[in-house]
């Protein structure tokens, strides 16, 4: 699995922490991790949490991430962003049990974390505990073992809901305002990370077009 991770600015010079607890998790059970930054606060290019969406739906709907790890402050902010759009499914996870029953009940592809409100001493581990519950257990298995039928029929359902209501990507795109959609791809290691591992040719290209015209 590619991991993407990506903070917006109120929560940048926390990259490092974050980025750090993430892959002594998940790089030890195979999966790779893609950090889109931002890396610090003073970054050039700076993210707000509405363009962390808006690159987190970019990335998870061109195949070049399969799970997106983002946040901001509270991380309601973030997980609403990322449900904004088409191809994302974004649980809002404060704790280990979260990250568990997100997994398995909900079985979506991004989380958002809090990573201000309720982020202090020991901050670290539970996120490190958060990842293991994450990525360490499978996907979909349902929760508890006396609702695994029904938790399954339902993930279906709404699939099946989201796939009606929502709109390609590359048109919703093209309904948001240019620069905002520009600042969310303009961090400095975009493009060699997403066109090297984006699979959908429509939204690679539409990207490469957007980033031209200037």
């Amino acid at each position: 699995m590619r991991i993407a991770l990506i903070n917006e600015n109120s929560q940048a010079a926390k990259n490092a922490l974050i980025l750090t607890s993430l892959k002594n998790v998940v790089e030890p059970m195979g999966h790779v991790v893609d950090n889109y930054g931002m890396y610090t606060a003073d970054d050039e290019a700076q993210l707000t949490y509405v363009q962390a969406g808006i690159l987190g739906a970019i990335l998870l709907n061109s195949g070049a991430a399969d799970y997106v790890i983002t946040g901001c402050g509270t991380g309601e902010g973030a997980m609403l962003a990322m449900n904004s759009f088409p191809g994302v499914l974004c649980g809002h996870i404060e704790d280990p049990v979260d990250a568990y029953t997100f997994a398995h009940v909900n079985d979506g592809n991004a989380i958002a974390l809090p990573f201000a409100k309720g982020f202090g001493w020991g901050g670290e581990l539970n996120l490190t505990y958060i990842f293991e519950k994450l990525f360490g257990f499978g996907h979909g298995q349902g929760y508890p073992k006396e609702r695994v039928v029904p938790e399954q029929r339902n993930k279906k359902i709404l699939d099946q809901v989201r796939l009606v209501t929502m709109r390609p990507l590359v048109e919703c795109l093209e309904g948001i305002d240019r620069e905002l959609v520009l600042c969310a791809v303009a961090g400095e290691k975009f493009d060699e990370l997403f066109f090297a591992n984006a699979k959908d040719g429509d939204i690679k290209d539409y990207i490469r077009t957007l980033k031209n015209k200037d």
